[in-house]
């Protein structure tokens, strides 16, 4: 029964049930909405993005599909009265997505992770939740830009990504930048090959 909430006690596991509700409800239907709903992301970042991994034909009808989900999921959890407009319900759910990172960020504090120096179940989830948001390049980035003003919930996503996922804050492995080294290497021995075989003629 060992797991990544073993030593923590019976309130801090109260505490990982209440923050990840609070997460589902106030922070997915943003998530939800920069990446599925919002026009200018879903068309220049999330539809090419999910179907370049998608075979094809279901690359042309998934995407679209995902798409009309999340629109209707979040009518469904979030427009209800007295929000009937859509521009209403965007508004709510950004503002209560902005609330919520707020309250994380309080609640981090200074600390490296929520309930200490070890991850817990509550940092894997705040992690999937934060990453996507700090990471991914939006034109339209209304809960980045909030993001990027709690400075201790950027560190809390660089840690991890440098700790576990071996990523530097640029957002490249080291394996994968002495792949590009290698790769400009052969590159330049090439341009060069080329250049002598030029000049010879």
């Amino acid at each position: 029964k060992y797991n990544a909430d073993y030593e923590l006690s019976a309130k801090q596991g109260a505490d990982t049930l209440a923050y990840i509700a609070l997460l589902e409800e106030k922070l997915c239907p943003a998530l939800l909405h920069t990446f599925w709903v919002e026009a200018e992301n879903y068309c220049s970042v999330t539809k090419p993005w999910f179907a370049s991994r998608i075979a094809f034909p279901l690359r042309l009808y998934l995407p679209g599909k995902m798409s009309r989900e999340a629109l209707n999921r979040i009518l469904l959890t979030k427009g209800g009265p007295p929000l009937y407009s859509l521009t209403e319900v965007e508004a709510q759910i950004y503002r209560d997505a902005k609330e919520c990172l707020n309250l994380l960020s309080k609640r981090l504090g200074t600390s490296q992770f929520f309930f200490g120096d070890t991850p817990t179940t509550l940092d894997a989830f705040v992690f999937g939740f934060l990453a996507p948001i700090y990471k991914v390049c939006f034109p339209r980035v209304q809960l980045q830009e909030h993001l990027k003003q709690l400075p201790n919930l950027c560190r809390f996503c660089d840690d991890i990504l440098i700790c576990y996922f071996r990523l530097t804050v640029a957002g490249h492995s080291p394996a994968g930048q002495n792949t590009a080294d290698a790769n400009l290497q052969k590159l330049t021995q090439l341009v060069n090959k080329e250049s002598n075989l030029i000049e010879k003629v």
